[in-house]
């Protein structure tokens, strides 16, 4: 699979683009229509030279030269014995008739010789001028499907599905393709504002009713005529209440990662792993776990709430699905362009089929299921949806010993960024009346 995979690689970089098939195709036409003008040029003279070089054009040439005074005789300026009408001896007339031919089969060859030859390098001159020529005439035909490539690219970097092509040109196929565009522009743009609203509207509507029962259970079980009954009752209903909650805020959480990254600023993703770390240090020591951090710079650019939340959950995940006593590590660092965070725990043995299922909604290893009490099976899942949206990636390894390493890797912010946010800073602190920024998710 692997040797296919880069085969696969390889030939799609080999293959020409539709810019240079377009051009290869054009200078194609040329060339074959010019080496069939040349193929029939050569035909027709070739035929006229053989029409024109017969036995009566070389009786006619004789007979000229015979006709000459003073050009055809003996030699000496004299004319031919008999006068002008007298018919040369035979054998002079088959010598010049042989001279005449052999005179006209090599002018014929010199003279398609010279067409072939002259003809190729023009043909090859103006063949190379039809490919640049071609060149330049498909950009010009394809410059319509560059803008709307362009379009797609900026809207895929901004996330802004306002932006329109709004072609204006002949109706033609571009022309229906970028109309084509703009539509589906406008129905995503709608169906996200819809899916916006509804997260919007559940996250009001499903917690409401949730907090509004957790509060009068907490008062019920605290009610000083609360028998001991009621309060273990009411203790077990503050711990389904807070499950639900949960749920609740991870499905909300996942369905608004699976949108667009709105909020994307500058952060560090050592400094949001240590400060995950220190929150999670009284679970991890409850359970006895060793916490290993090497938190090296890792700058990147996102929205600072999700990616918290997506080391939260890697944190979570590896804290809850370990055996007491293990091992708890967390790497944070820059490799190949990419700023990644890294984290592995041990636990149960993780077979390697069963690895891209726990990134599913609601599955977990083996049989367990919802009914677990180590969370709702969502944990995974929003860290995939929160890294895509952040066009970064998450992989997921199964250690021999047991447990997993799970990395996510984001686009790492260049110097010249971080320079130019620095210059920013340092100008918005120069203004007076302007407050520093703090930054959300440092440790």
């Amino acid at each position: 699979m692997t040797t296919r995979a880069a085969t696969a690689r390889l030939t799609g970089r080999l293959r020409p683009t539709i810019r240079m098939r377009l051009t290869l195709l054009y200078a194609g036409l040329f060339l074959f229509a010019g080496v069939v003008l040349l193929g029939l040029t050569y035909v027709l003279v070739q035929t006229t030279l053989q029409r024109q070089g017969g036995s009566a054009g070389v009786n006619k040439v004789f007979q000229a030269v015979q006709a000459a005074p003073g050009e055809a005789g003996n030699g000496t300026g004299a004319p031919l014995p008999g006068g002008p009408s007298a018919q040369p001896p035979p054998i002079v007339t088959k010598q010049v008739e042989g001279v005449l031919v052999k005179g006209r089969e090599n002018y014929q060859k010199e003279t398609l010789s010279a067409l072939l030859t002259q003809g190729s390098i023009a043909l090859g001159l103006v063949g190379a001028a039809g490919l640049g020529f071609g060149w330049l005439l498909a950009d010009r035909a394809l410059r319509p499907v560059h803008q709307i490539t362009e379009t797609a690219r900026r809207v895929a970097r901004s996330h802004d599905l306002t932006e329109r092509i709004a072609y204006e040109g002949p109706r033609d196929d571009v022309k229906e393709l970028a109309d084509t565009f703009d539509t589906m522009l406008g129905r995503l743009a709608r169906a996200f504002d819809g899916q916006r609203r509804f997260v919007a509207n559940a996250s009001h509507e499903l917690r409401t009713p949730l907090a509004i029962n957790r509060t009068l259970v907490d008062v019920a079980v605290r009610r000083a005529d609360a028998t001991d009954d009621v309060k273990r009752l009411g203790e077990s209903l503050l711990v389904v209440n807070g499950r639900h909650e949960r749920l609740i805020d991870g499905l909300l959480t996942l369905a608004g990662t699976e949108n667009t990254v709105v909020d994307a600023g500058p952060l560090d993703l050592a400094d949001v792993a240590g400060h995950v770390l220190d929150q999670a240090s009284r679970e991890a020591g409850a359970r006895g776990l060793t916490v290993r951090r090497d938190l090296g710079a890792a700058p990147t650019s996102g929205d600072p709430v999700l990616v918290e939340r997506l080391v939260q959950n890697l944190v979570e995940n590896a804290i809850r699905h370990n055996r007491d006593g293990g091992e708890l590590s967390v790497v944070t660092r820059v490799r190949d362009g990419r700023a990644e965070v890294a984290v592995a725990n041990t636990g149960p043995v993780v077979p390697r089929y069963d690895v891209e299922t726990i990134f599913e909604p609601f599955r977990r290893l083996g049989n367990d299921r919802v009914r677990s009490d180590r969370g709702a099976g969502l944990g995974l899942s929003i860290v995939r949806a929160t890294a895509t949206a952040h066009g970064g990636t998450v992989t997921a390894v199964p250690r021999p010993g047991g447990g997993l390493d799970v990395t996510v890797r984001l686009p790492a912010r260049t110097a010249d960024a971080r320079a130019a946010d620095a210059r920013a800073a340092d100008a918005r602190a120069e203004t007076p009346g302007t407050a520093p920024e703090i930054a959300v998710g440092g440790g």
